[in-house]
């Protein structure tokens, strides 16, 4: 699914115009990275948890000379931790889905 079907998604399950939608799904989307972008982490309970994570700089291999080791700077990078709700859901659907045919999901026009 694509932003775009998401928003589409929303407007539908809400009731609203597809452009509302994407007004909430691009609000959304602006909320949580200003939150990151400024130290902070967004938790949806049950659902996960936006964080934004310091990776540690290190020596690679490189990739067009093997024989010469590169740096790799610190960078940082946003992560997501999924809730102990979603978890069991998706391990419920795993258990299902091995006993049932995957099924296709069409979109409303």
């Amino acid at each position: 699914m694509n932003k775009a079907e998401l928003a589409s998604r929303l407007a539908d399950r809400l009731g609203v115009s597809k452009k509302l939608g994407d007004d909430f799904v691009d609000a959304f989307e602006d909320i949580v990275t200003k939150t990151l972008v400024g130290g902070g982490e967004v938790t949806i309970a049950g659902f996960g948890t936006f964080s934004a994570r310091k990776r540690a700089g290190r020596i690679g291999v490189n990739p067009r000379d093997p024989s010469k080791p590169i740096t790799i700077n610190p960078v940082t990078v946003a992560k997501f931790k999924a809730g102990s709700a979603l978890k069991k859901i998706l391990k419920q659907g795993e258990r299902t889905a091995a006993s049932t045919p995957p099924q296709t999901i069409s979109t409303p026009s």
